[in-house]
């Protein structure tokens, strides 16, 4: 049995939203395919995510020096634990699906604070006289993304960095099989949005399929 975090970024409700409705169809279509897998759904816009700022510094700098962490103030405990608590979750998953729309070029910025949390040396990844290393093989990820425009093609490709910087933090924590959906064009095409979304419902069940075949070494 896998675990799968299904992290959504959109304050939209699923009926709203284009990434979110795909991203909807895709995790109904990955349970009828593997319905023993746990299935743990995160939204970063319910969800306390704490920034990195002078808080956690303070607090990760008295724990480097080997203070206690009841030598903590107040604030740096209640961040710093935070942070801890959602590496250890991210980690403890084998399969992840982030579900977001883009944002001027990029996506949400509690997607890029969430990835702040993750993104730690000594858990999900280390560095060695060769350069960083990620901890985290054998998983698999998808990234689910709406886009009113057209991106994947044309003028607009190079200005997109939302999916392109998930992939390079996938790649940097280990992770090297990933999928992407893409759900673009409604704005620039209003005329033919519902069948811009069918079409990627039908690609998203099939990602999920796909995404439940391959066996993850636990």
């Amino acid at each position: 049995m896998a675990k799968l975090l299904y992290i959504t970024a959109n304050p939209k409700s699923d009926e709203q939203s284009y990434s979110l409705s795909v991203g909807r169809a895709f995790l109904e279509a990955y349970r009828k395919e593997k319905p023993e897998d746990e299935i743990v759904e995160l939204d970063l816009y319910q969800t306390e995510i704490p920034h990195i700022d002078t808080d956690v510094f303070n607090g990760w700098g008295k724990l480097q020096q080997g203070k206690g962490f009841e030598e903590l103030s107040a604030d740096e405990k209640a961040k710093v634990a935070r942070i801890n608590e959602l590496t250890d979750q991210f980690i403890s998953a084998h399969k992840y699906v982030f579900v977001t729309p883009l944002w001027n070029f990029s996506f949400p910025p509690k997607v890029k604070a969430y990835i702040d949390c993750i993104c730690i040396a000594g858990k999900t990844f280390k560095y060695t006289a060769n350069g960083p290393v990620g901890l985290l093989p054998d998983r698999k990820a998808v990234h689910i993304q709406a886009r009113g425009g057209v991106y994947s093609e044309g003028p607009a490709k190079d200005m997109e960095f939302g999916d392109r910087y998930l992939r390079a933090i996938f790649q940097f924590i280990g992770i090297t099989d990933v999928d992407s959906v893409y759900v673009e064009g409604m704005a620039q095409m209003p005329d033919q949005a519902d069948q811009i979304k069918e079409k990627a419902i039908a690609r998203a069940r099939e990602s999920a399929k796909e995404f439940a075949k391959d066996p993850v070494r636990v």
